[in-house]
């Protein structure tokens, strides 16, 4: 490798300061060539050669010129000095370097040369040989002025030695040779040392540099302790996260004494600064890895240890506050219902537990306590489901405010709030707390300027605190509740054992429901419709039956109750639809069927499909089935009634609305819905003999309905009185009930329309 590729390889800053290094030491460059001068004269003053005068000339010469140039590079900027700026002072400096070391070579060569004066040799020689020393400690920095200096002084010296002729002159030339070599190789040596060095100081420094960026844009504070828990590597967000100001006073301090630090510096409560160094002495003696430390409601840090090979601990810990504060959000998300604030069911069932486990009053009695808003879901009809909200916030905050230092108030689902009442000294005075309660919370309540009466039906159980059943308060409180709504609205029921086996029963009564309608066990009788003279039959109300394989016959308000709870009535709808299709294209074609409809399957989807479905599996025309609605499903679901009953009607079927009468605006929609049967209900006719009011009211219903062109179906008729007012005044198209039939079987309708016919048939012979 050449010298300039040597240079090169050099990196710049480098080889700036290998450089510089050549410039420095003028002092020893001074004595250096005072040295010389004084030695050369006394040698002229020994000898007479006039020539060391000029040598000694020439090297006042070469020394001013050095001094020059030496200035002149204390006044350069040398950040910005360039790689070849640089060599040419390099060159500056070799070229003086050079020119001194060759008037010393030849002063040393002419004295072996020239004289047989042992100490002009000797002082030639000897100044030589110390400044060729002082090559490598002055000049290791350029390996050119080390191989010119060497050669400056040596060769001139083995050229005189040899020209003397004189053979222990010419081996001392010859040793010369090895002495020139070694002392290049030693200032190599040195100048590779040293850049070796200069290199591994750089690399390192740049590591430490680096390596402390890393630390100080590290998201994580790091810690890193010797055996003594002082701190050796402190980074600038631990600090940063630890109030503990400039890193550089931390080097080397007790990590107790920088907590105290900060504790002073009001980072944490003082009362809590030994519960973190207990935490973080856990983490240091490796009992624990990990550790979550609440410095303050602002700062929440996470700490993590790992053991050092060479003793002492890591700590790297990170600012999880957010995630905390996250973590409680969702938590209190979690048992808190967001609309009411109040804890939903399983905070509130941790709740009672934690209340219970608390109190050492084992065996004293507990309340248990749902309420829930009558009727709330027309305030979600008619007055919007916010006000729907609202109204429950209302209820949420008065019952805690009635419930204050009584009960624990929690948000159940929807309209339903549960209650626990605590250990209580008198199970009495605890009923009497919880019915005070349930009367309290009943009234109006005012929301965003409306004024909404509310009432409460409300469930209620008492027990004792060790009772070995506490856990199945829920299911209690429900039945207590249950009884409440089945009673009347706005009461407060308190569970007793009865109720529990009157549950028991009516669960057993939903299951063997559920397995008869599973097994199509729901049987179908038909209630005749006759002309009021009972000499024709036009159709025939289609009645489900259910008889029970252990009770027996179960009453069809009871089982159709259960199966509209149990979200089944809509499947015996379609039982009774398709059996009563079948059944009437047994009879005559004269004859037609009516079958019911319940508001829920009104609501439902798909009844349009299912009844074409059935009458196209069936074949029975259209025109022979008749559907039966309710007034009160009518008032619940009247537009969607609307929609479902046009397209019925479109279909052909005949619509009736059965038990006209009973609902709450009976006059007011018979012209808007596609109506053509009013089916008038038996309560105006139980005793329209005795009652002319009653009777008024009813032929009054009968001519508004035939003024909209619609039939009149009265039912319930049973006596003979009341079938002749009816006959005398024209108020039935038609006569429904015992007084003509019973409810039969399929099978005797025919047999029912013959024996109407053989009355027409005698009638004729009559008058023959």
């Amino acid at each position: 490798m050449t010298e300039d590729d040597v240079k090169q390889s050099v990196p710049t800053d480098v080889y700036l300061s290998f450089v510089s290094s050549l410039f420095d030491n003028r002092s020893t460059l001074f004595t250096g060539m005072v040295v010389h001068i004084v030695t050369f004269v006394a040698v002229y003053v020994q000898t007479g050669a006039p020539f060391y005068i000029f040598l000694a000339c020439c090297f006042a010469f070469v020394f001013a010129n050095r001094l020059y140039w030496f200035f002149e590079f204390d006044k350069l900027d040398k950040s910005k000095l360039s790689r070849g700026e640089i060599a040419r002072w390099e060159r500056r400096y070799v070229l003086g370097a050079a020119s001194t070391a060759a008037i010393l070579g030849i002063g040393s060569g002419y004295a072996l040369l020239a004289f047989e004066d042992t100490f002009a040799e000797l002082a030639c020689i000897a100044v030589t040989m110390a400044s060729m020393v002082s090559v490598v400690g002055r000049n290791y920095g350029s390996r050119l002025a080390v191989d010119l200096q060497t050669l400056a002084c040596c060769v001139p010296m083995i050229i005189g030695s040899l020209l003397a002729q004189d053979a222990f002159k010419a081996l001392l030339a010859l040793m010369l040779i090895p002495f020139g070599l070694t002392t290049r190789a030693m200032a190599n040596g040195v100048r590779e040392f040293l850049y070796d060095n200069v290199i591994a100081t750089r690399e390192m420094a740049k590591i430490a540099n680096r390596f402390d960026t890393a630390l100080s844009n590290m998201t994580h504070g790091l810690l890193m302790l010797d055996p003594e828990n002082r701190i050796e590597v402190i980074n600038r967000k631990a600090c940063d996260l630890l109030h503990l100001g400039e890193r550089s006073r931390l080097q080397g301090c007790d990590l107790d004494v920088a907590l105290r630090y900060g504790v002073r510096h009001t980072f944490v409560d003082g009362a809590m600064s030994n519960l973190l160094q207990k935490q973080l002495t856990q983490l240091i003696q490796g009992t624990t890895s990990r550790a979550v430390m609440h410095f303050s409601d602002d700062l929440v840090l996470e700490f993590s240890a790992s053991k050092r090979d060479e003793g002492g601990v890591v700590l790297i810990f990170e600012d999880v506050t957010a995630r905390v504060s996250a973590d409680r959000k969702i938590l209190h998300m979690a048992r808190f219902d967001a609309l009411t604030g109040l804890p939903q069911r399983g905070y509130f069932a941790e709740l009672v537990r934690e209340r219970l486990e608390r109190k050492g009053d084992h065996g004293a009695a507990v309340g248990f306590m749902i309420v829930d808003v009558d009727d709330f879901k027309h305030v979600n009809d008619f007055k919007g489901h916010l006000n729907g909200d609202r109204l429950l916030v209302a209820i949420g905050t008065r019952l805690t405010g009635l419930a204050d230092g009584l009960a624990v108030v929690g948000h159940l689902v929807g309209d339903q709030f549960v209650l626990f009442f605590p250990n209580a000294d008198d199970r009495h005075d605890l009923e009497l707390q919880m019915r005070s309660l349930h009367e309290r919370a009943a009234g109006h309540y005012d929301v965003e300027g409306l004024r909404l009466p509310v009432a409460f039906s409300a469930g209620g159980a008492v027990l004792a605190s060790d009772d070995p059943r506490l856990e199945e308060w829920p299911v209690k409180v429900d039945i207590a509740l249950f009884e409440s709504k089945s009673r009347a609205k706005g009461g407060f029921t308190l569970f007793v054992e009865e109720m529990d086996a009157r549950y028991n029963e009516g669960q057993r009564l939903k299951a063997d429901l559920r397995t008869a309608i599973a097994d199509q066990a729901i049987t179908v009788m038909y209630q005749p419709m006759y002309t009021p003279d009972g000499r024709d039959v036009k159709c025939c109300e289609a009645l489900a039956r259910w008889t029970h394989p252990e009770k027996g016959p179960i009453a069809p308000n009871v089982f159709i109750q259960v199966a509209e709870e149990m979200g089944l009535v809509a499947e015996i709808t379609r039982q009774v639809l398709r059996t009563a299709c079948v059944d009437c294209m047994t009879w005559p074609e004269a004859i037609a069927v009516s079958v019911n409809l319940s508001v829920h399957d009104l609501r439902g989807e798909g009844l349009v499909e299912v009844v074409q479905a059935i009458l196209a599996e069936t074949g029975l025309p259209t025109s022979r089935l008749h559907l039966e609605v309710t007034e009160s499903s009518l008032i619940e679901e009247l537009s969607a009634a609307r929609a479902v009953l046009d397209q019925l009607r479109a279909l052909g079927i005949t619509i009736s609305i059965d038990d006209f009468g009973t609902g709450f605006s009976s006059l007011s929609y018979l012209d808007t819905l596609p109506i053509d049967i009013v089916k008038i209900d038996r309560s105006f006719v139980r005793d329209i003999g005795d009652n002319t009011r009653r009777l008024k009211l009813l032929r009054g219903i009968v001519s508004l309905a035939r003024g909209l062109d619609m039939k009149i179906v009265v039912e319930g008729v049973e006596t003979a009185e009341q079938l002749a007012l009816l006959t005398k005044y024209h108020c039935a198209d038609l006569i429904q009930g015992y007084v003509y039939s019973m409810p039969i079987f399929s099978q005797a309708v025919p047999q029912r329309v013959r024996q109407a016919q053989k009355k027409i048939g005698k009638s004729k012979t009559d008058v023959a």
